[in-house]
Order: C-alpha cells, then sequence, then structure tokens
C-alpha cells in the first residue's frame, strides 16, 4: 500500500514539473532558484515595493513593483528571449508577476517558492 501510495506522488510531482514546464513558469525552491540565478543570461526581478528592496534584497536584483501601474512598460524593456527570474516576500506577488509576464510573450521564467522570506532562513 505504502509503495502504490509513494508511485501516485511521484507520478504526481512529474506531472506538475511537466505541466509548469509547458507554461513556461517554473516555481522553484531557494537551492535551484540560485542555480538558476546563477547564469549571467538570467534577468533577476524583485517585484515587492521599492521599501521592501531597500530593507533587503537579493544581489544583482532590478527592482520592478509588479502593482505598480509602470510594471508593464518597464517589464517590456526586458529581452523575452531570456530566462526571467522574479522574487517577492512571500511568493504570492512574484507567481501574479510571472503570470503577467508569460502573458507578455516571456518564454522562461523562475519563481521563486517562498519569496524572499524563504531566501532569507
Amino acid at each position: 500500500m505504502k509503495a502504490l501510495l509513494s508511485l501516485f506522488l511521484l507520478i504526481g510531482c512529474l506531472s506538475c514539473s511537466q505541466a509548469q514546464a509547458q507554461t513556461g513558469i517554473i516555481t522553484q525552491d531557494v537551492a535551484a532558484f540560485k542555480k538558476s540565478i546563477a547564469s549571467k543570461k538570467v534577468q533577476l526581478l524583485d517585484v515587492r515595493t521599492p521599501a521592501e528592496f531597500s530593507a533587503g534584497n537579493i544581489t544583482g536584483a532590478t527592482n520592478l513593483d509588479v502593482k505598480s501601474e509602470q510594471f508593464k512598460d518597464m517589464a517590456g524593456k526586458l529581452d523575452k528571449k531570456r530566462p526571467v527570474a522574479v522574487y517577492c516576500r512571500s511568493g504570492m506577488r512574484s507567481a501574479n508577476a510571472a503570470n503577467i509576464l508569460k502573458e507578455m510573450g516571456f518564454k522562461k521564467i523562475y519563481n521563486l517558492d517562498g519569496g524572499y522570506l524563504a531566501w532569507t532562513k
């Protein structure tokens, strides 16, 4: 019974990963996110407010507040062919930002699961 349950969990996890890859949005834990942003090709976006960004951020990040009226205009200036890694405080706003970026035509988007709170743990 345990083996069968483990098999179902494994299949479920794999199908979630495949679905994420197909949408272009990949939610990653801290370890995987660190590997993704290590590439010079990845554009790193902190989608929190400027005050939150000033209080602490991931080195190399550009602050682009997802709740700002200028978010789409500013994001539109990024290279849509390069991967984008997004994070916020806890992962909610970055998930929203990832969806907006996907709608704008970005092909590969990494979203930090748990946001900056997970990063700083």
